[in-house]
Formats: structure tokens, C-alpha cells, sequence
């Protein structure tokens, strides 16, 4: 059983750390100025202001940052300002048994997806894929805000997964009906953890993957990569999320690539969750047990990410 979080309330502490790539220090100061605006404590990271190129601050400190956050009892909610690069260079400085004895949710996306894994297949804690701190601004989407609040604060199951009545909503691809903690995120971050201490564990899994900013024949080649590692094969069912400003390669769309590459491998198979880089943004815990629908194309959650 997954070690789940306490509830997030107003009025909390939310801790705000800079894990991977800078951010403005102006963007992160409004943001924050929203985040207290709707109600919430913050505590400010040492090093989420620094700046050291493509990175912020070196990899002991920005993981210093994180496990500060997780011993203070303050905290309830660790919010990471943004992705970028070298999240994945922090996890050998992180103490996965104080993170599972001091359990709160962190939330994120993008290159954030390596540390959602890492911390629920090493601590046991449910992560949550969903906003960042660059997400709390006037024009996200109510959708994103209210599926943050709810898996951050509801304990209420079993809920439906749904996408936002802007969107079509989610397909089976491949019939099949599976139960099974949910794991996954950005295909990059994941491709670029295998081979590490620190890859995905799929086995029994239902695996969610979504990417950004990539040519389709790219995707297929991070595709085929999870295929040969054996991380598709181990999983019980996919759900797909989209590509977001992705370009078709050769005359072949992401559409296809789904068709042509993921349907034959007869894994129960949905796709088209609104979830990761899009504009919308549907809140997923990552360990949360989850039941896969690809008769009906829906994700329920059964165990709560709070508690």
C-alpha cells in the first residue's frame, strides 16, 4: 500500500524549491504572490532564486532545498517553480527514508516526472503529476486549478478522471479492463532515467505518458527505447496523453504512432488524457491505485493521493 500524504488545506504551508532549470526571479515572485492570494502560507527554498546556466544552483543544494521542505513540519505542499534540466541529477543526494517518514505531496510535470517516480518507487510516498508553481497565474484554466485541489485536498474515491468539457474525452484504443498503482510522465524524463539506479519500475503498472515539443520519428525512437527496456511489456495498460506542439515526421502524425506502434502490442490502451504540458491539466497521482477502462476509455482513481 502506497504511503499517502495529509490533506492540503487553506491556509497551509505550500514550500517552493527550484529543482531543476532557473526561473525568472520576477515570474517566481508573481507566482508566489498568486499562490498567497489564494490562500496559502509559502516558504521560500535557499536556492530558488539561484541561477548557474541551464541550471539552478549545483545538485546538492537545489536537493538540499527539497529535503529542508520535507523535514519541516510546516510544509504540507512541495510545489517546484518549473522543470528544465537536471532534476534527475538531485536524486542521489535525497533521503528516501526521511521523505517516507515526513510524507507531503510534491507536484509537478515536465523534467519533474524522474523525481515523481523516484520518490514513490523509493519511499513508497504518492507524488502528484500536475501544477507547478509557473502554473499559478489568472489564466490557467479553472480545470487545472480544480483537479489540483481535489487530488491535493479531496480523499474522496473512487473518482473519475475526466477531461474538460473543451475536450473530446478520452478513447479506448485497446479493449481491457486493469487495475494497478498508476507511474509515469514525460516519455524524455523517463527515456533518459533508464539504464540508472533511478528507472521506471512498470511491472504490474498502468504507465502514463505524455511529451512535448518533439518530431513524431523522435517519440517513436523514445517509444521503441521503453519497448526494448521492457518497461511496455511489463505494464499492464498505457493511457496516453498528448504531444503537445509536436510536428509530424515522414507524413505520420502522433495519432499514428499511437496506432501503429502502441495498439499491436494488445495492452489495454486509452489515450488522450488531457494531462502534463497541454493547457489542460488533469491531476494524477503517481502510486495512486487506478482502474484502466479501455472498454469505456476511463481512469478512476480508488486510493486517494491525501489523506
Amino acid at each position: 500500500m502506497a504511503i499517502q500524504s495529509p490533506a492540503l488545506r487553506q491556509g497551509d504551508t505550500v514550500g517552493i524549491v527550484t529543482l531543476g532549470s532557473p526561473l525568472d526571479a520576477e515570474v517566481i515572485r508573481a507566482r508566489i504572490a498568486y499562490l498567497e492570494g489564494m490562500g496559502f502560507q509559502v516558504a521560500v527554498g535557499r536556492h530558488v532564486f539561484d541561477q548557474n546556466g541551464f541550471l539552478s544552483g549545483t545538485e546538492t543544494e537545489r536537493a538540499s532545498d527539497l529535503m529542508a521542505m520535507f523535514a519541516d513540519p510546516k510544509v504540507r505542499l512541495i510545489l517546484p517553480s518549473r522543470g528544465g534540466v537536471g532534476v534527475e541529477g538531485i536524486l542521489p543526494y535525497l533521503d528516501f527514508n526521511l521523505i517516507r517518514q515526513c510524507p507531503k505531496l510534491l507536484s509537478g510535470y515536465s523534467d519533474i516526472t524522474v523525481l515523481l517516480n523516484a520518490i514513490y518507487q523509493f519511499s513508497g510516498v504518492i507524488a502528484l503529476h500536475s501544477l507547478m508553481l509557473i502554473d499559478f497565474k489568472p489564466d490557467t484554466p479553472a480545470y487545472n486549478f480544480n483537479q489540483f485541489l481535489a487530488a491535493a485536498s479531496s480523499a474522496s474515491v473512487p473518482r473519475l478522471i475526466l477531461n474538460p468539457p473543451e475536450l473530446p474525452p478520452m478513447k479506448g484504443l485497446v479493449p481491457g479492463s486493469v487495475f494497478g498503482p498508476l507511474v509515469g510522465g514525460n516519455l524524455t524524463s523517463l527515456v533518459g532515467s533508464l539504464g540508472t539506479p533511478f528507472e521506471i519500475d512498470t511491472r504490474g503498472k498502468v504507465l502514463f505518458l505524455e511529451e512535448t515539443h518533439e518530431p513524431v520519428n523522435t517519440v517513436y525512437r523514445y517509444l521503441e527505447q521503453l519497448k526494448l527496456a521492457g518497461k511496455l511489456h511489463a505494464a499492464v495498460g498505457i493511457l496516453m496523453g498528448g504531444c503537445t506542439n509536436c510536428t509530424d515526421a515522414y507524413g505520420k502524425s502522433y495519432e499514428d504512432l499511437i496506432r501503429e506502434f502502441l495498439v499491436p502490442l494488445r495492452k489495454p490502451l486509452v489515450s488522450g488524457i488531457a494531462s502534463g504540458h497541454g493547457t489542460y491539466k488533469a491531476a494524477l497521482p503517481i502510486g495512486a491505485f487506478v482502474h484502466l477502462d479501455a472498454n469505456q476509455g476511463k481512469l478512476a482513481l480508488l486510493e486517494p493521493a491525501v489523506r
